[in-house]
């Protein structure tokens, strides 16, 4: 897969990619030497030379609830001096109290065999609106004293940013030299990342002053599977992260060894979704419940559990909001259609059963903001992803079915049509979900879930958005530029904003301010049902008048006593349906726009009706091009005699069908 560079007034620097069937690289990055200030950038790599290899900076989380406060960070073993896991705190800068946590060894193996402590300490009993200090202990001795300030309890204010992903940019051109992930200082690629990271956080909150914290959807650094402490110290070396928590989210870059659990002290952690980096957690912040799960463990059950304890644990919280790396419902070239949405058939309904409203994701360093999306009520397929047969990564080029063993062919190789039917077939399998009948960008009591997906707040590494635009996605963006979202939170409103960072360090709205209302006094979104291949063969039957059937269609997962068996049954005598091509007609299985234009052509054409197909029609639509060659008649003649219409300039092949879709359809029929 090759991918076409882009270099914008030298702000991105531009990528040589071979090709490959595994997931395609960046073709764009932040260049850190040629934004802003080069003074700024001269003397910010100076410091790097001493910043990467400091690994003792504090990293500051969410505690359990909007009153507490949580700590972790290094401190390097000296002869004679033990590790002091000690927070002093407090409004009086003078007279701090004193708490007491934990402190373990650090897996010298990531440290270059220096031996280091990590330091994980909870403070409590905090209140909104207040000025306090800290100073932290480090073998006994107290840093300098920094201001940490808490916001509103009741209407929160949060920035929501996606892989930050430091050390990403390696291999990419900066001035004659190829960026590097060496260890150290010799990481250039992370100094170059940790620069755009910083630029960031320092834009973003002189914007909002008055965040509460910040919320990573994950892939703080870069590498997987390897020591990279000098990636965690560019992480950490912002001024910003010295007063403002982040609910770090674990990437798939961060989830194969400890040093993630080293650095952060995460809340409420569970032993579900482990890796070696750590599993799920929760916590409370004024009006809402905020769940963060390890989706780089593909044990749905036991995320189930987590989200099950949490809203157990606070069945008060007014909203419900998840986070999670991979993006179930993205947009992004490299993993929305393939690995992102591993995940999606058993995610999707566990979201429904404890009514989320709303699941912020990362991974596919593009922007994208979905409908509101529930489940179809079907039964589908499982997948999970496996590791490569070293256990140091996963294995990018395959899905696995949890139930049979099959494997899918994620990236197939140009010309391999078995590769491509296997991809299809992946692709068709997390065809589960309903797309809720909204209108505007705000909507008040909905039934589905929100998926948001945030680009790379560093600029570290870019990708291309998926040729055709999904029907579940409502707006997506990929201008190459660094971005982040602001989030406020109250009772009875969640509202989103998402801004790009240009080269002069101007922000830009990229997105429409969308927010979700509940109000008691309105009535809940009508819930609509997906339909099935069933139900529209169902329906078809029923509009032919019943006519007798002289035997039972021959589908192996057609039961002759199922509700639908006569109707499959004439359909398949018609020339209707034809099946899978496998002996299946999969009854259960959403249908398709596609499948439905289909099925309703050779209905007309079977029982006489008139039959126009004019082709203008579906060349209009934009994703013209993404119709099946086997449903472009059907999909022409839709359009022509009303069945269906474009939505948005667009024909959405691969989207659902609503009761009140097959209604409208049956009725222009």
């Amino acid at each position: 897969m090759h991918k076409h560079s882009r270099v914008f007034a030298g702000v991105l620097g531009a990528a040589l990619v071979a090709g490959s069937i595994s997931p395609a690289f960046a073709a764009d990055y932040n260049d850190g030497s040629v934004i802003g200030n080069q003074a700024d950038w001269n003397a910010w790599v100076e410091e790097w030379k001493t910043v990467a290899t400091d690994y003792t900076k504090v990293a500051l989380t969410p505690g359990a609830d909007e009153t507490q406060l949580n700590f972790a960070w290094y401190s390097k073993d000296e002869s004679g001096k033990q590790a002091t896991p000690v927070v002093h705190f407090g409004t009086d800068k003078n007279a701090l109290t004193a708490y007491t946590g934990k402190a373990s060894a650090v897996d010298t193996s990531l440290t270059g065999g220096v031996a280091y402590h990590t330091n994980q300490v909870t403070v409590t009993g905090l209140k909104e609106n207040t000025t306090y200090y800290y100073t932290v202990e480090k073998n006994g001795v107290q840093t300098a004293p920094v201001v940490y300030k808490t916001g509103s309890f009741s209407n929160v204010k949060m920035l929501y940013v996606g892989d930050p992903q430091v050390g990403a940019s390696k291999g990419q051109t900066q001035g004659s030299d190829a960026l590097v992930a060496d260890a150290g200082a010799a990481n250039t690629a992370a100094r170059n990342d940790s620069f755009g990271w910083n630029r960031t956080l320092e834009i973003a909150t002189a914007q909002n002053p008055d965040l509460n914290f910040i919320i990573s959807a994950g892939d703080q650094v870069n590498k997987t599977g390897k020591a990279k402490e000098e990636e965690y110290a560019g992480y950490l070396d912002p001024d910003a992260l010295a007063s403002l928590p982040v609910a770090t989210t674990i990437g798939n870059h961060d989830s194969l060894n400890a040093d993630y659990d080293y650095h952060f002290n995460n809340p409420n952690e569970t032993d579900n979704g482990q890796t070696e980096a750590g599993g799920d957690y929760y916590y409370s912040y004024g009006p809402g419940l905020f769940i963060v799960l390890n989706t780089n463990n593909y044990n749905a059950a036991e995320h189930a559990q987590t989200i099950e304890e949490a809203t157990k644990a606070y069945p008060d919280a007014a909203w419900r909001i998840v986070t999670i790396h991979q993006d179930i419902y993205g947009s992004g070239y490299d993993h929305s259609d393939t690995d992102g949405m591993i995940l999606r058939t058993q995610l999707t309904p566990i979201f429904d059963q404890y009514d989320i409203d709303v699941v912020l994701q990362g991974h596919d360093h593009t922007y994208s903001r979905t409908k509101l999306l529930y489940g179809d009520g079907q039964e589908h397929d499982s997948y999970s992803m496996p590791l490569n047969e070293e256990g140091t990564d996963y294995d990018w080029d395959h899905a696995k079915n949890i139930k049979t063993g099959e494997l899918y062919t994620l990236w197939p190789e140009d010309g391999d049509a078995a590769g491509q039917a296997s991809k299809q077939a992946f692709v068709d399998g997390n065809q589960c979900y309903t797309i809720e009948d909204t209108t505007g960008n705000t909507v008040v009591n909905p039934e589905g879930t929100l998926y948001m997906t945030a680009n790379s707040a560093s600029g570290s590494k870019f990708y291309e958005l998926i040729a055709t635009q999904q029907d579940y996605i409502a707006v997506r963006s990929q201008n190459w530029l660094p971005s982040y979202s602001v989030i406020n939170l109250s009772e009875d409103a969640f509202s989103i904003d998402t801004y790009q960072i240009t080269e002069s360090g101007k922000t830009e709205k990229i997105d429409e301010t969308f927010t979700i209302r509940k109000d008691d006094t309105q009535p809940q979104t009508p819930v609509q049902t997906n339909m099935t291949r069933a139900d529209v063969v169902t329906a078809l039957y029923e509009t032919a008048g019943k006519p007798s059937v002289d035997a039972v269609a021959h589908f192996s997962d057609v039961a002759s006593d199922a509700s639908y068996a006569t109707s499959v049954a004439w359909a398949a005598q018609q020339g209707i349906v034809i099946g899978n091509g496998d002996g299946t007609f999969k009854p259960n299985a959403s249908i398709t726009r596609e499948e439905l234009a289909v099925l309703f052509y050779q209905y007309a054409q079977k029982t006489g009706k008139e039959v126009s197909a004019d082709a203008s029609k579906l060349s209009a639509c934009a994703d013209s091009a993404a119709v099946s060659t086997w449903a472009k008649d059907g999909a022409a003649y839709a359009l022509t005699a009303g069945v269906l219409t474009a939505k948005d300039g667009a024909f959405q092949p691969t989207g659902t069908v609503t009761a009140d879709n097959l209604a409208a359809a049956l009725a222009a029929l």
